[in-house]
């Protein structure tokens, strides 16, 4: 792992990363994280019991919006023409919690890291407003990068 940051130049200011001159390949990006709920609440989520729709489904419709976003949202990222967006929400009733999955792919040159989280954090988000009304008290958390794929850097795994 290298210690140079590369959003900054040799003065410090703030550039976007050229890769106009990396190859093109196969690109992958999975993150993951969790809302924790109270059990009341995690008994709406799965009868569909709130007024502003279906928890589970806006969310994964925000996620995936929000990966092709990711450019507008986060500066320096480029825009990417996303060939795969995949998000999917769960429930863990043992952690009284909302899981959440997200994976990105493209064939470009440069990875889909910032994509996949944004589309988790933006899941998240989703499920604690439309939850809000009826629990102050949840909790986003573990949001992670848990494999990546593709590139000069190989293969990155994390539990």
């Amino acid at each position: 792992m290298s210690g140079d940051l590369t959003h900054f130049d040799a003065a410090g200011n703030a550039v976007m990363v050229d890769v106009g001159a990396k190859e093109h390949t196969q690109r992958r990006a999975t993150a993951r994280g969790r809302v924790c709920v109270s059990r009341d609440t995690l008994r709406l989520i799965q009868g569909r019991g709130f007024k502003k729709g279906d928890v589970l489904a806006v969310a994964q419709l925000a996620g995936i919006m929000a990966a092709k976003k990711t450019h507008e949202l986060i500066p320096l990222c480029h825009p990417l023409a996303l060939s795969s967006v995949a998000v999917e929400l769960s429930i863990d009733e043992a952690g009284s919690a909302v899981e959440i999955e997200a994976t990105v792919g493209l064939t470009g040159q440069t990875g889909v890291e910032m994509e996949a989280l944004t589309a988790v954090s933006v899941a998240a988000l989703t499920v604690y407003d439309m939850c809000k009304s009826v629990d102050r008290g949840m909790r986003i958390e573990a949001i992670r990068l848990v494999r990546k794929e593709g590139g000069k850097s190989g293969l990155f795994e994390q539990a």
